[in-house]
């Protein structure tokens, strides 16, 4: 779960308790894999799949090997992928299922090939006609999960009803070039999993909207910005850390009194404000508000929202990373700010960027296929009011340390083949 104000906002549900910890608030025991029949599934590995262009296709090659001592009568392989991936036209031994995003997880198309076949031992085993998969026009960084098992891996939590495929049914067959995986002992004989990185040759132009602001002096003002992924790619990274990182710096002579309760303070009147979730739908807007007190006019002065975190080579237009933050005092003899076009920031925004219009900091994609996570968070603040007093006309002081947000955790009764089928998704 994520701790920082910079990073993800809380969970949008809190269901999906780890099995683990309900165990042992009951003081159970957890579930030893029944492993009668002496049969150890073994996938082989598959590489990443990357320049994948949207709109095209794809052949999965998925093999295993069932490396133990005895035969399988049936075995299950399952297929998961992640929104910018669909799957095509499935065998009539496979169901499809669709599950929403929820937690942290964003939304999967599940497919769920049965094979009813003997499986021998120390024999390379895969479908006769490789599963095929789409990269739809959102595809850039995606996910494929492949789960070979014994039981029937069909998702139940938040998942449509299946439907079952329209081709022609497809068996087993042996591969008797492929070399065989070494027997032995697996934790989990009775399934194992590959998960692969699937990277598109696509863009997404994050951006950001500024604001004009008008009052007197004495006046306490809303300001909103907004951080866009105007697409057309989704964007996803790994681990959870916010898709990107939003800057926020006030005018000069004015107070923060209400900050946005997943922003921390930076210095003084600056803020870094995280993402709802590791992933940005394209369309997807997010909104910073908070509550400005303006103290005084201040010919010149303007604020700013630019862009930060973690770098971003799918996002080939830097000229709408940064906006301005005017104000028009009235009295003042106009407008303290300029005209809140894009480009109007004092900061660059970064975390050791050479880029003047955002920085990087956290974590993401690059641009040949993977964006795994390297950054780390700070503490997030737990009080949703943001620095009471904080004025945008002081120097810009590093301020240190935040409040910690206490998670309480409650534990139920989890059924062990549940808690099996949850950690081979």
């Amino acid at each position: 779960m994520p701790q920082s104000s910079t990073g993800l906002r809380p969970l949008r549900q809190t269901a999906g308790v780890l099995g683990a910890v309900a165990l042992m608030a009951l003081g159970a025991a957890p579930a030893v894999a029944d492993d009668d029949t002496g049969a150890v599934l073994t996938l082989s590995n598959i590489a990443p799949i990357e320049g994948v262009k949207p709109g095209s296709t794809f052949d999965v090659p998925a093999s295993f090997t069932n490396s133990g001592t005895g035969s399988l009568d049936k075995v299950y392989l399952s297929y998961s992928v992640t929104r910018g991936l669909s799957h095509t036209e499935l065998p009539a031994n496979c169901l499809r299922y669709e599950v929403g995003s929820f937690d942290e997880a964003p939304s999967k198309s599940y497919a769920v090939c049965e094979f009813d076949q003997t499986v021998e031992p120390g024999a390379v085993y895969a479908p006769e006609k490789a599963l095929t998969l789409k990269a739809l026009d959102r595809a850039l960084y995606d996910r494929l999960r492949v789960v070979v098992e014994t039981t029937d891996p069909a998702p139940t939590d938040g998942a449509s009803e299946p439907v079952r495929g329209t081709g022609p049914a497809v068996k087993l067959v042996k591969q008797p070039d492929a070399t065989p995986a070494e027997p032995g002992y697996s934790q989990h004989p009775d399934w194992d999993a590959v998960d692969v990185k699937v990277t598109a040759e696509n863009t997404a132009d994050f951006q950001v909207t500024g604001a004009d602001l008008k009052g007197k002096v004495g006046d306490t003002v809303p300001v909103t910005v907004k951080f866009t992924n105007a697409g057309p790619a989704w964007v996803l990274r790994d681990g959870d850390i916010p898709v990107t990182k939003v800057r926020i710096r006030v005018p000069a002579g004015t107070t923060v009194t209400k900050g946005f309760d997943y922003c921390h303070k930076l210095a003084t009147g600056s803020y870094e404000c995280g993402t709802a979730q590791s992933w940005a739908d394209e369309g997807d807007v997010e909104s910073y508000t908070f509550k400005l007190r303006i103290d005084k006019a201040v010919s010149g002065a303007k604020g700013s929202v630019s862009l930060a975190g973690a770098a971003r080579p799918f996002d080939t237009d830097k000229a709408n990373d940064t906006a301005a933050i005017t104000l028009d005092v009235a009295g003042s003899g106009g407008s303290t700010g300029g005209s809140g076009s894009s480009g109007g920031s004092g900061t660059s925004g970064g975390d050791g960027s050479t880029s003047s219009t955002g920085g990087s900091g956290s974590t993401g994609g690059t641009s040949t296929g993977g964006d795994s996570s390297t950054g780390g968070t700070s503490a997030q603040s737990a009080s949703g009011s943001g620095d009471l007093a904080s004025t945008g006309s002081g120097s810009v002081l590093p301020v240190a340390g935040a409040a910690t947000a206490a998670v309480g955790i409650g534990a139920g009764a989890v059924l062990v083949a549940r808690r099996r089928r949850a950690a081979r998704r």
